[in-house]
């Protein structure tokens, strides 16, 4: 039996991966928590029901490729079991028309050390999503005896887990910004509620994003659980749709960071950084102006690039001002035609999970500074 499981950080070399599967897709119906993810502007809303066809086949195709690139270069590379998404769904306390997708492993799995995690989703349209991951677990947890198998509390998600009338289509941006910057969500605190992609593992340390996807009894929850942990909450405000942190702070390797420039970490967060020499690059700016048809995620899916080890990087391939960026910055680039795939979940980095990178838990911050970010 060997070592199948483990995973600190988003740098050190990759060794296997779990790649999503675009299969049965399902655009989700609305419900309290998607409602404020879909910007007022955008033509998702009040759209639902299955995907098309052809654009399914062709995201089945990209994350094939992303695959065949993986393995090529030496990655050991897992897929899940799509369930019925278009099924309905019911719980003692919701009931739901239908489930979503298992493109993007990594909203649904955390991967700290020798545990993979499935996540406490606040969208009730991914209440089962886990479900695509089990017979991985099994492999793994048959076949690697440190391998921990674990699920987070699993949230209710009743009336009182959203606050209600909180979406308003009449809002301003500027009055959206603020309610960013005033930590002001759809959840709120009754239940801890978190996706995995708001988590950045850095070794010591957790990072993780409060937003409309996770809340802070969820972080609360972390600090509890892993106690030997240092577990902050960072809060970007300049995002008015607050979801996952991968499209805004981007580790390339130790000491390396891009973000967003349009939601730059607050100066005061930035401190537990540069006490320790990392260096905050603003990422450079999209090659497009707006997302694929039939996607949520914003333009900024250009920074969801998926780092193989920390000389090495896979970026969409017509993100060509990412590329020159990451290419200046020491890294050897991989282009993948990635794009067509975004609608069913996101990027690079959104449609993978760790299972196995080489290396252990380190310190990455062990100059402790007056830190306002901390849990």
């Amino acid at each position: 039996m060997s070592k199948i499981v483990n995973s600190w950080n988003d740098w050190d070399p990759l060794k296997r991966v779990i790649v999503g599967r675009a299969d049965n897709s399902m655009i989700p119906p609305e419900e309290p928590a998607t409602s404020e993810k879909v910007p007022v502007d955008s033509a998702m809303r009040g759209m639902w029901g299955p995907r098309p066809t052809e654009t399914v086949e062709v995201a089945n195709e990209k994350l094939d490729n992303l695959a065949k690139v993986l393995e090529d270069h030496g990655v050991v590379v897992d897929r899940p079991t799509p369930l019925q998404w278009n099924q309905h769904i019911q719980t003692p306390d919701f009931r739901n028309d239908s489930m979503m997708t298992c493109m993007p492993p990594r909203d649904i799995l955390l991967t700290i050390g020798n545990e993979i995690m499935a996540s406490a989703n606040s969208f009730r349209c991914r209440y089962f999503e886990y479900l695509a991951y089990w017979p991985l677990m099994d492999q793994y947890f048959e076949e690697d005896p440190e391998f921990k198998w674990t699920q987070a509390p699993r949230p209710r998600l009743t009336d009182k887990s959203y606050k209600h009338n909180y979406y308003d289509e009449k809002i301003t941006l500027e009055e959206r910004l603020e309610r960013t910057a005033n930590k002001d969500f759809v959840t709120t605190e009754v239940e801890p509620m978190w996706d995995a992609a708001d988590v950045m593992r850095m070794g010591k340390d957790l990072f993780i994003q409060h937003g409309l996807t996770t809340n802070r009894k969820a972080m609360e929850w972390f600090k509890r659980y892993y106690p030997d942990l240092r577990v902050h909450a960072v809060n970007f405000p300049g995002d008015p749709y607050p979801i996952h942190i991968d499209a805004t702070f981007v580790p390339l390797h130790e000491g390396l960071i891009i973000n967003n420039p349009h939601r730059p970490l607050p100066a005061e967060q930035r401190a537990i950084f540069e006490a320790n020499d990392w260096q905050i690059v603003e990422a450079a700016k999209p090659a497009h102006d707006e997302p694929p048809a039939l996607c949520y995620s914003s333009v900024w899916l250009s920074m969801n690039c998926l780092v193989l080890d920390p000389k090495t990087v896979i970026c969409e391939a017509s993100e060509v001002y990412q590329c020159e960026q990451m290419d200046k910055l020491g890294m050897n680039v991989i282009p993948v035609d990635f794009r067509d795939a975004y609608p069913f979940g996101g990027g690079l980095h959104c449609s993978t999970a760790d299972v196995y990178r080489e290396g252990t838990c380190q310190d990455y911050f062990p100059k402790q500074v007056k830190d306002p970010t901390l849990v």
